[in-house]
């Protein structure tokens, strides 16, 4: 079968033009479709037959005549398409008079910044202009003033130069020869009405320089007795004064009278001072210093001490520079011999003995020299500081500084630490660390000593060592046992087990220690404990 599967194509017969297209698609498929092409119909008016008028606006439509009506177009399409063609003519008309609005608007905008760009230029333009007037008449000001100077310098310079009229004594002579030779004396005054008038004009002279005022002579730097004594009793200013005054006056006139620069000192600062003595060594008034101290919140006179912290906060306040200085300042100065190394030799090592009350530090002590010093404290509760030389069985030689344990003597613990070469820390085996044991460590560490620890009452059955060297671990002392570097010995006081290896510790250290003095020279000591 064809496409056309043998039936002719529709028409409406009168002259056609038929053809034929071939369509291709894909896969070699085609399709051929026939198109007739119809002429336009072309109505030729028969002769003798007028022709149909053209349809009158707002006149019948040509819906109604179905004889001019299109071919193929029903009444219902006639009117729709006649409707939409008013509905274009209503729109084409709104938007011409919407448009005519737009462009009107856009004009008056226009105009209106039109207006508003010539109104600022004309605001500018006469601002300007006053600006301009303002400049001419300021410089027409000036040159008024100059000019009026000019004028007085030259009306001042001729009368300076005029000398005054001096008076001719021969005209005089000649007066005087020619009213005696005509028999006139000239009549003066009486000497008590010269005196009278001479009188009244001093003391109209007097008068006036009241009336001018008493500073003039003052100002002068001239002061005579008469000027002191005839003064009336108001307040005065001293010839001091005055020639300090004069004297600010000339500096301000040579130019030199500047603010004299402030002076940075070094202020030397120790644990306390009285606000007075701070005042003095900053070089500053008493009551600036009382004053910042005010702001700072501290209400003290400029007699009463402060600590160094608060005095360092006023020393930079001022502008200076604090150096903190101690009593310990002092020994650094006084210890300024170097000695030889040919001169040296080893001495004892100064051992510490600190731990908490009632470890057992002074009967370590007992049991190695063979006393009984704990018996004899009060309560058994070492009050001092003792020292005590011990000669081991080896024959090295020790020095021992027993310390208290008890809270109460915190100072004195610091103070033999700060002397000592080696730190013997006691602790009890049937006990713990306890406070002032882990204050005797930080004291060691202050220092920057070495330390033995000493685990004492090993002879007791609840004696646990492990446990103190755990615990002691808490606090940066790692024992040898723990795999650390500090050496712990198990001692026992009452039965005098452990010593010997305690001693020998001690010895050792001191050993890696090498210490060395020279016996020759002048001795230097410190005082741990004095007592009035």
């Amino acid at each position: 079968m064809n496409d056309t599967d043998g039936k002719k194509p529709l028409g409406l017969g009168g002259t056609s033009r038929p053809g034929q297209v071939k369509q291709s698609f894909s896969h070699g498929r085609t399709k051929s479709v026939v198109v007739e092409t119809k002429r336009k119909r072309v109505l030729v008016p028969k002769p003798g037959v007028p022709a149909p008028k053209a349809p009158v606006a707002g006149g019948p439509t040509p819906s109604g005549d179905p004889s001019k009506r299109p071919a193929g177009i029903s009444d219902a399409e006639m009117d729709r398409r006649m409707a939409a063609l008013r509905a274009a003519k209503v729109r084409d008309v709104e938007d011409a008079a919407r448009r005519i609005v737009e462009d009107k608007i856009r004009e008056e905008e226009r105009a209106l910044r039109v207006a508003e760009a010539e109104a600022k230029a004309k605001e500018e333009a006469e601002r300007e202009e006053a600006l301009r007037l303002k400049a001419e008449e300021e410089a027409r000001k000036l040159r008024d003033a100059e000019t009026r100077e000019k004028k007085k310098e030259d009306v001042r310079r001729p009368a300076a130069g005029k000398p005054a009229p001096a008076a001719d004594p021969a005209a005089a002579e000649a007066a005087a020869s020619r009213a005696e030779t005509k028999g006139v004396a000239s009549v003066g005054p009486r000497k008590t009405d010269r005196d009278r008038v001479d009188r009244t004009s001093a003391a109209d002279r007097d008068a006036r320089g009241k009336a001018k005022g008493t500073d003039d002579a003052r100002r002068t730097g001239k002061l005579t007795l008469t000027d002191a004594l005839a003064g009336e009793g108001g307040r005065q200013r001293s010839m001091a004064a005055m020639k300090r005054k004069q004297e600010k006056a000339r500096q301000k006139a040579l130019g030199i009278h500047t603010k004299p620069e402030k002076q940075v000192r070094d202020v030397q600062l120790p644990e306390a001072i009285v606000v007075s003595e701070l005042a003095n060594r900053m070089a500053e008034r008493a009551a600036d210093v009382v004053k910042s101290l005010m702001k700072m919140g501290m209400m003290v006179s400029i007699n009463e001490p402060i600590d160094a912290d608060t005095a360092e906060l006023v020393i930079e306040e001022f502008g200076h520079r604090a150096v903190r200085v101690s009593d310990a300042d002092v020994e650094h100065v006084i210890d300024t011999v170097q000695d030889a190394a040919e001169h040296l030799v080893p001495r004892p090592p100064v051992v510490t003995i600190m731990g908490h009350v009632d470890h057992g530090k002074t009967s370590i002590l007992d049991a190695i020299r063979h006393t009984t010093v704990a018996t004899g404290e009060a309560g058994g509760i070492t009050q001092h500081i003792g020292a005590y030389q011990v000669k081991t069985d080896t024959g090295a030689v020790l020095t021992f500084l027993d310390t208290p344990g008890h809270a109460a003597f915190t100072s004195m613990r610091a103070r033999g630490a700060q002397v000592t070469d080696i730190v013997v820390l006691v602790v009890a085996a049937d006990d713990q660390v306890m406070p002032q044991t882990i204050e005797a460590i930080n004291h060691a560490k202050a220092a920057n000593v070495p330390m033995i620890v000493a685990i004492n009452k090993i002879d007791k059955y609840e004696a646990n060592p492990q446990k103190v060297r755990t615990d002691l671990l808490q606090h940066s002392v790692v024992v040898e046992e723990m795999s650390g570097d500090v050496l712990d010995v198990e001692v026992s006081a009452k039965t005098g087990q452990g010593l010997d290896k305690l001693l020998e510790a001690i010895a050792l250290q001191a050993e890696l220690l090498d210490l060395r003095a020279n016996p020759d020279r002048a001795a230097l000591g410190a005082v741990i404990e004095a007592k009035l």
